[in-house]
């Protein structure tokens, strides 16, 4: 997803990250609205894709501080023209699934369309005692040349629109709650994406006899739908993989007794950036290819026991990729050992395990495509 959205700065700690459609949206607004094409009107456009960009972001800060009342902080928030998509702190994320986190899924969801409507009826207030010139019930009602009505309908039409069942809109998220109450949540997710993607065709289609806002949000509505389709299947990667389907079986070691010379000389030879050390049959520590070049830089040569890191985890062959991503990410670490009856047979690093992740990820997108075929 970073390679098609642009990084924004952070709020309240969680990171925003701007989709590419919001440039498609300035586009549209340009070809939309003949008026706009004057050099006095370009500012009004670019200030109307501002204000629908400003009623996203409240909408999806809505979804943020419910998730984090909720106890699963928000990670990233990726903000589409129609809405945005709210990334869970995966590591802080409760065990449990499907029918006992239903109830919890609803309120998030619910939580993006009270802070849009709210803030519909709050700045309508606003604008009526301040300005009723505004013409607030005038058609059209989000044009560049009325701002502060644009505001008000913005936010009133993301609320309304976000309450319908196609997912991934809020109403669509309820409808996966619903659905994962009987199911389990990968079917729940994929069933709630098809019926969304449905919505999407409909509102392309009908949008083509003459209502090009509606073939718009028909087009935003499909692409958000891609995105979480690529996120349902990362994520079904993630709780059905073990960790003995991609763990590393073949690795280098390195010794508490090694000079970090003689550890340099083994990381030149190898495609490792992080070593288990091992004393006998057990193992003591991890150490890092950058750890061992810093100290080097920074003190010379000295032994491996004294600047590994004595603090890891251990996993087991038969554990989940999703649980490996867990422990790595809860402690910063980046290898984790695969033991069995307490002896070391596999290792899985970060980087290991993303590209893992990424592959397995597009080869079940691509056996479902060929299904579908």
């Amino acid at each position: 997803m970073r390679n098609l959205t642009i990084p924004a700065g952070r709020i309240f700690g969680v990171e925003l990250r701007i989709h590419w459609t919001f440039v498609f949206l300035l586009l549209f607004v340009w070809l939309a609205e003949p008026a706009s094409h004057a050099a006095t009107s370009a500012g009004r456009g670019l200030a109307l894709a501002g204000i629908i960009f400003a009623a996203v972001l409240l909408h999806e800060l809505g979804h943020s501080l419910a998730s984090m009342h909720a106890g699963i902080p928000a990670k990233a928030i990726i903000l589409l023209p129609i809405g945005g998509i709210t990334l869970l702190d995966e590591t802080r994320q409760p065990l449990e699934l499907g029918a006992s986190t239903w109830r919890r899924d609803i309120r998030i969801a619910l939580a993006g369309p009270t802070f849009s409507l709210v803030a519909a009826a709050l700045s309508a207030g606003v604008v009526l005692a301040a300005a009723p010139n505004v013409q607030l019930w005038s058609h059209p009602y989000v044009h560049s040349g009325n701002l502060p009505r644009s505001f008000v309908w913005a936010n009133l039409w993301l609320g309304v629109f976000n309450l319908l069942p196609a997912y991934p809109m809020d109403g669509g998220r309820v409808l996966r709650a619903v659905f994962s109450r009987r199911m389990d949540p990968a079917r729940a997710t994929r069933r709630a994406i098809s019926i969304g993607q449905a919505f999407a065709t409909l509102f392309m289609l009908t949008g083509m006899l003459g209502n090009l806002w509606l073939t718009m949000i028909g087009f935003f509505l499909f692409i958000a739908a891609q995105l979480e389709d690529r996120s349902a299947i990362f994520q079904s990667v993630l709780e059905t993989v073990r960790l003995e389907d991609i763990m590393l079986t073949d690795f280098a070691t390195l010794s508490p007794a090694d000079t970090l010379e003689d550890a340099l000389d083994k990381a030149v030879h190898c495609l490792q950036d992080d070593f288990p050390v091992i004393r006998g049959s057990d193992m003591v520590g991890v150490i890092s290819r950058q750890k061992i070049l810093q100290t080097l830089r920074a003190e010379g040569n000295g032994y491996v026991q004294a600047v590994m890191n004595r603090i890891f985890e251990v996993a087991q062959k038969k554990e989940s990729l999703a649980s490996a991503f867990r422990k790595l990410t809860a402690r910063n670490l980046s290898i984790i050992p695969v033991v069995e009856e307490q002896r070391l047979v596999g290792i899985v690093t970060l980087q290991n395990l993303m590209h893992s992740m990424a592959l397995l990820a597009e080869s079940r997108k691509l056996r479902k495509a060929a299904l579908d075929a």
